[in-house]
């Protein structure tokens, strides 16, 4: 028996959907994510992925993106946010951009699930979070072929987004090891850095300053409705920081839930 396939009537069931193999859509109801005017310090990435997002959604041409660098700056978060915003941008007599999530253990059925939906009558959004491939993993060349195409090229009503911590989805150990064992070390390393260049839009992620950080803390409370000081919330967001060892949008959001719980609220962003 065949594997399920996703429909034009499965895809009008919601806006976003998680991706349960082998051809299941996993509808979800109320997506996990914050409003774009709250994610601070990434300002020019943001700009950038959201044109990119707004002329896909649009029908026009966009490119593939790879979201990389520091933990917790806002990688996901803006995906899912754009995806928002752009739907909002073009108003409801636009059909709706659709974004479907794929697990990252998920990657070999990539090319498939692209054939799948081709034929399609929507903009379909890829995205697959914390994207990374370690030593003697060959689904990276999934990716690959699902980045180019094959014969048939890329569908033109599906774009693929992925946030790393890796900036070519590789380990630099495992692209070392394969240079010094290789008969040319040149191809093997290029062999897998190309992967990489699939991607058309690369968009840095680095740690942010304390005024960004306070900014993003400010944001949320703002966002939340919580009554605090300016001069307190400013003394306790630093110090929690300090606790983490670390500034990052993922910190002040944990600081600032928190801060909620304290005060006898629920932050509900």
């Amino acid at each position: 028996m065949a594997p399920p396939t996703p429909s034009a009537a499965d895809l009008a069931r919601a806006d976003c959907f998680v991706f349960q193999p082998p051809g299941t859509l996993q509808a979800v109801p109320r997506v996990n994510r914050v409003p774009v005017e709250l994610l601070r310090g990434i300002d020019r990435s943001r700009e950038i992925l959201l044109e990119n997002t707004r002329r896909f959604a649009a029908g026009l041409s966009a490119n593939n993106a790879l979201l990389w660098g520091a933990r917790g700056m806002g990688k996901s978060s803006l995906v899912k946010a754009a995806h928002e915003w752009a739907n909002r941008d073009l108003g409801a007599a636009h059909p709706p951009l659709k974004l479907i999530e794929i697990h990252r253990e998920d990657i070999d059925h990539l090319p498939a699930l692209m054939h799948v939906l081709r034929a399609e009558p929507f903009q379909i959004l890829l995205f697959c979070d914390d994207l990374s491939f370690d030593h003697d993993d060959t689904a990276y060349k999934s990716l690959k072929a699902a980045l180019d195409g094959g014969v048939e090229g890329r569908p033109s009503n599906v774009l693929f987004y992925a946030t790393s911590n890796r900036r070519h989805l590789l380990p630099r150990n495992m692209m070392e090891n394969e240079q010094s064992t290789a008969i040319n070390p040149g191809e093997a390393v290029e062999e897998k850095v190309s992967l990489s260049d699939r991607f058309g839009l690369w968009l840095g992620f680095h740690k942010c300053s304390q005024d960004d950080y306070l900014a993003m803390v400010a944001g949320y409370a703002r966002e939340g409705g919580l009554a605090i000081d300016a001069d307190a919330l400013r003394a306790e967001a630093l110090e929690w920081a300090t606790t983490r060892g670390n500034r990052s949008g993922r910190v002040a959001y944990q600081f600032v839930q928190d801060l909620a719980g304290r005060l006898g609220r629920r932050l509900d962003i």
